[in-house]
């Protein structure tokens, strides 16, 4: 069996070119193949700046190419299921960018594609497999925070591009789709529950119509999980743990580094002026992380990082948060 799995690469967006594909081209399983646009110029240029081999000017002649094993799907959000479908029909395992769909129905579609087809089909949730957290669920779940009760978030970014397409709501725009998804998929992942009602406040850009600033309130058993997220405030981000003997922060749990340790803030005195035990952890780029995580899943047949099953849920609980800001009601996933 190949110990590489041969990539191709759809369309030349930022996120590929800038961050996936070349963590990808560090990694011990991947090798980054092809990369295709509609503008084969475009695809041409993308190819010599990051040494791909081959470029293609269409999306299908790249899913036509038989040394092709898996493709990264980093298309706009209304594309995201509709081409993932189309590689897992090529018979090519698929990476696709968060989030999975614009819906969890349009998601669980995804279920019957991935059965009838063979194929591997994952989020890019690069977060759930940085070491920062999986460190994080292990300090929860090992008892190092007592009971853990609350869990607080933020992320937020400043964009009002027109043009940019997460300010663009007729093709999946919006801050909760965007940066949202982040606060839900890492507490999910740390309590490893599910939430069994969600409530959520959720302001509109007047002019955009994009979703640009939310706060929202998980129920899960026994925790409460809250945060705000914005497409139109300074950046910031932190992801706090509570419990009843100590409280855990991550600093920059969602853009991680990748050339600087992430670092984690353990507090256990109850004195409120007491210095944190500072737990490092290892430089490492997390999309190339993610890549090699998805690509040994594929060669050696183990259980997937981020199953798909788990993002339909996820986009579950999305629903359910979107809903809740419509009705003004609790909603259940």
């Amino acid at each position: 069996m190949t110990q590489n799995i041969s990539w191709g690469v759809l369309s030349t967006a930022n996120i590929g070119t800038r961050l996936v594909i070349p963590a990808m081209q560090q990694s011990q399983h991947c090798h980054v193949t092809a990369i295709a646009s509609r503008d084969l110029a475009r695809a041409q240029d993308a190819a010599r700046a990051l040494g791909i081999e081959r470029a293609y000017g269409s999306y299908e002649e790249l899913l036509a190419d038989p040394e092709i094993d898996a493709v990264y799907n980093p298309l706009p959000n209304h594309l995201h299921v509709p081409w993932t479908v189309r590689a897992a029909e090529a018979a090519k395992h698929v990476l696709c960018e968060k989030p999975i769909a614009l819906t969890a129905a349009e998601a669980e579609t995804l279920l019957g594609v991935r059965n009838r087809t063979g194929v591997r089909i994952q989020e890019a949730f690069m977060v759930r497999t940085h070491p920062q957290w999986t460190r994080t669920r292990e300090l929860v779940s090992s008892g190092d925070l007592g009971e853990l009760h609350a869990i607080q978030g933020f992320f937020s970014y400043y964009n009002t591009d027109p043009g940019n397409i997460r300010n663009q709501a007729d093709i999946g725009g919006g801050g909760l789709l965007d940066i949202g998804c982040y606060p839900v998929t890492t507490s999910r992942f740390v309590v490893g529950a599910e939430p069994r009602r969600v409530v959520a406040v959720i302001e509109r850009d007047p002019v955009l119509g994009i979703d640009r600033l939310g706060s929202a309130l998980l129920d899960f058993p026994g925790v409460q999980a809250s945060f705000t997220y914005s497409t139109q405030l300074f950046p910031y981000q932190r992801m706090t743990f509570v419990g009843t003997t100590g409280r855990l922060e991550v600093e920059i749990p969602f853009n991680a580094p990748p050339d600087r340790p992430c670092r984690l803030f353990l507090y256990r005195e109850h004195d409120p002026g007491a210095e944190a035990e500072l737990l490092d952890i290892a430089t490492c780029d997390q999309y190339t992380v993610a890549a090699d995580a998805f690509a040994s899943a594929i060669l050696d047949g183990s259980p997937q990082p981020v199953p798909l099953e788990d993002s339909v849920q996820n986009m579950r609980v999305l629903d359910a948060l979107m809903r809740s800001a419509e009705t003004d009601t609790w909603q259940s996933p």
